[in-house]
């Protein structure tokens, strides 16, 4: 990805980020905050200097500041899926059953499911509708794709998190057939069914 300056950013379960932190000197809290949750952060020091340990519970200025987004991003040349329309397009609603007794998508569990069937070689659109208040963080096995709906390529990734009541659609390109397991990264969730599959032979 092209390099971005924020202050925060959300990583969803399985997501990744390389980040470079920038600091004066002293001791600095690094922090993490469960997102919909009321729980303690976690919190580390970072220290490049002598100086007074921050305090336990300290809440840098940062986590207030600039959040990173989705499009903020841009993939490097290297990394762009090239922009075409998609073939196929099929779509996930993400949803509660029994209040979070199940987990569930497009109404139906893992063991119910329907494999998703593409073609080789198809450019496929995930629309991926998060029907619940709960994060989501979708992967899709044996391929990485690209967020849809920018001007340019969109950034390339294999897990990205859908937020409460948000759509996010991915495109990939189905260049490696197999049986490919689509779900969510947070593992109870899958557990509960919030998984199905991707099908399509050579």
């Amino acid at each position: 990805m092209v390099p971005v300056e924020v202050d925060t950013l959300i990583i969803g379960m399985g997501e990744r980020y390389d980040v470079v932190i920038t600091t004066g000197d002293g001791a600095f809290p690094v922090v993490a905050v469960p997102e919909g949750k009321d729980a303690a952060p976690a919190q580390a020091v970072l220290r490049t200097a002598s100086g007074a340990t921050p305090a336990p519970g300290a809440r840098p200025g940062e986590l207030t500041g600039r959040l990173l987004r989705y499009t903020d991003l841009a993939p490097t040349e290297a990394a762009a899926l090239e922009v075409r329309e998609p073939d196929r397009e099929l779509e996930l609603a993400l949803q509660m059953v029994d209040g979070g007794r199940q987990w569930v998508l497009n109404g139906v569990p893992f063991g119910e499911h329907t494999p998703l069937e593409i073609r080789p070689e198809e450019r496929v659109r995930l629309v991926m509708r998060n029907e619940s208040m709960m994060f989501h963080p979708m992967h899709l096995h044996g391929h990485t794709f690209a967020l849809a709906g920018q001007a340019g390529p969109g950034i390339r990734k294999d897990t990205i998190n859908v937020l409460p009541m948000e759509t996010l659609a991915v495109d990939f390109q189905a260049d490696n057939p197999g049986q490919w397991l689509v779900h969510c990264h947070n593992i109870y969730h899958g557990e509960l069914g919030m998984m199905t599959v991707v099908s399509y032979r050579a």
